[in-house]
């Protein structure tokens, strides 16, 4: 059953080839779907194209239907084209000619838009929480790893002393960012586009400032032409956003990766959590991480992907659009599948005490010896030519201690500054209104 079909049979080919893997991918939108419906009908009965008996017995079996979906007892029929014209032959196969009427003032444009909406707010969730569960923990381990010394690296060269509280300190602040990015996300995506229809509106009276109240929608997509534009584009920015967080993580996995390196012996995990070869009985490997890396990259090419699918579209829906689910639904999962296996590796890190001890780390320090001849009143270019002789001339002898105190330097990590800045983002997400009013819906 189509809900656009009249009195020609489509090709089976074309059939198959339109719809694409929609019925697998819009089952993880059916939830959203009914939700967007028990708005709607809600607001259709406030400008009289239901009854009070008809709202009622739609409520009650689009919350049966709900149900279901939480039960994993909802499919979607193989004769049945997508997840919208599923729950409307469900409902009006149960309650009869009032199940029919749902559709009224609504297009399948903008019932995927306000399920993909909906949707979209609910996986920003899940990947913010697990974006501030690292960030916790990197703070935590930052934290309790603020005197473990270890070389910092420019050009891959020994460069100056560095910490592991400095390190995990760094990717916590950049999930930081990334989370400032996803607030933006989460901004565009808290918009209510029920109501744009097929991009130009409707002749019935809708209340649009309804639904968005009952979706708990911060705000709506006022232009309907804009509403239907703003697909692709929401998918995009939230790409953007995800691919942020993925950059952090694929930095991450790949210094993870060079510090578990023999060469570098600055980290290890139990053996357990690595793998090892089919000929060589000694290795143990960081597939992890290296997948995290792995997975990240292709997340990072994501935004790429959908402006390529959407660049050249004028104004108005365009079926290309359908496509875009099969690009960013399994990055979201993927997302946060590294975001969760990042944490749980990091729980098992073990750190290696006492690194710069070692003399091949001798030069570290260079900067350190400029500095204190800078400080007892030799110029500094002075200090830095003279340190620059002993070393060329192998006379060079190091102090192996640090003495920086200012913001953000190994001895004032200004995690709790952090702390505050993420804080204050995460506070701006807002997700139990959201959650209020669909718990009202529901109800």
């Amino acid at each position: 059953m189509k809900i656009w079909q009249k009195n020609i049979e489509v090709n089976k080919d074309i059939e198959s080839f339109t719809v694409g893997r929609d019925r697998e991918l819009d089952l993880q939108m059916a939830a959203f779907d009914v939700l967007g419906s028990l708005a709607h009908v809600e607001m259709l009965e406030s400008i009289g194209l239901l009854t009070a008996e008809e709202l009622s017995a739609i409520q009650e079996e689009l919350k049966n239907i709900y149900a279901e979906i939480q039960a994993g007892d909802f499919r979607i029929e193989d004769t049945v084209e997508d997840v919208h014209s599923q729950v409307e032959w469900l409902l009006t196969q149960r309650i009869g000619e009032a199940g029919k009427k749902i559709h009224s003032g609504r297009s399948r444009n903008d019932q995927v838009l306000v399920d993909l909406k909906l949707f979209f707010r609910d996986q920003i969730e899940e990947m913010v929480h697990n974006s501030a569960s690292l960030f916790q923990q990197l703070i935590a381990l930052s934290n309790t790893h603020q005197d473990k010394l270890m070389p910092g690296y420019t050009h891959l060269q020994i460069a100056m002393p560095s910490s592991f509280g400095l390190w995990f300190g760094a990717y916590a602040e950049s999930l930081v960012d990334d989370m400032e990015v996803m607030l933006a996300a989460w901004k565009i995506c808290n918009k209510n586009p029920l109501g744009s229809a097929a991009g130009y509106g409707s002749s019935f009276p809708l209340n649009r400032t309804m639904t968005t109240r009952l979706l708990g929608f911060e705000n709506l997509n006022y232009n309907v032409v804009y509403a239907q534009m703003g697909r692709g584009k929401t998918e995009r920015i939230l790409a953007q956003a995800m691919s942020s967080v993925a950059a952090t993580l694929a930095k991450m996995a790949m210094d993870v990766c060079l510090f578990i390196n023999q060469n570098f012996g600055f980290i290890k995990f139990p053996d357990e959590l690595t793998t090892g070869s089919s000929i060589m009985p000694h290795k143990k490997n960081p597939d992890v991480f290296e997948l995290i890396r792995s997975r990240c990259n292709k997340i990072q090419a994501l935004p790429n992907e959908i402006a390529m699918m959407t660049v050249n579209l004028p104004s108005g829906y365009h079926r290309d659009l359908q496509l875009l689910k099969e690009n960013l639904f399994p990055s979201i999962t993927s997302l946060n599948e590294c975001l969760e296996m990042t944490a749980y590796m990091f729980q098992h890190i073990d750190i290696k005490e006492d690194i710069l001890t070692d003399k091949k780390y001798a030069y570290l320090f260079s900067v350190e010896v400029v500095n204190d001849l800078a400080l007892k009143g030799v110029p500094f270019r002075e200090a830095y030519k003279i340190v620059g002789e002993t070393i060329e001339n192998g006379t060079f002898e190091p102090g192996l201690k640090v003495n920086h105190t200012h913001e953000g330097s190994i001895g004032n990590l200004c995690n709790p500054e952090i702390e505050q800045m993420m804080e204050h983002i995460l506070d701006q997400f807002n997700f139990e209104k959201t959650k209020s009013a669909i718990a009202q819906l529901l109800a």
